[in-house]
């Protein structure tokens, strides 16, 4: 291994995202229909769904990943999640209220909105898990 200094090598971005369900049908079924959101890879273990063609969203249901997976060149640990998690979801200014009324007319209850010092705005809303979602435009982050 190479030794930086104690300094970290430079990531360059999030690939996977998981979230943990009750349902694999059933959130695969909203993420597909609301968030538009289309399946990679989906079996009884997991579904994987493309974010924009820059990540990948992970759905796995609850406790369904607590044996190590073997690989033929390796191996997945086991991973799970209890609790309502979040995710945020980037979108464009002008997309905002397109998303808006896309949720009110998919009858998903808009929780909370945000106005961000550096100019962005987010919409808040729960997927069938109770699982945080946020749209938010660009000027939430520095980094974003």
């Amino acid at each position: 291994m190479t030794d930086t200094g104690g300094i970290a090598p430079r990531l360059s971005g999030i690939i996977e995202t998981a979230l943990y369900v009750q349902s694999l049908d059933v959130a695969r079924a909203f993420y597909e229909t609301i968030l538009g959101l289309e399946a990679l890879h989906a079996d009884e273990r997991m579904c994987a769904l493309d974010v924009a063609g820059r990540s990948v969203l992970l759905l796995f249901p609850i406790g369904g990943a607590l044996e190590p997976v073997d690989l033929p060149d390796g191996s997945i640990p086991p991973h799970d999640a209890s609790g309502h998690q979040h995710i945020a979801f980037a979108i464009t200014a002008d997309e905002l209220p397109q998303w808006e009324s896309h949720l009110q007319k998919h009858d998903i209850a808009i929780e909370g909105r945000a106005a961000w010092p550096r100019g962005g705005r987010s919409l808040f809303f729960r997927d069938p898990d109770g699982h945080l979602l946020e749209v938010a435009t660009p000027g939430l982050w520095t980094t974003y």
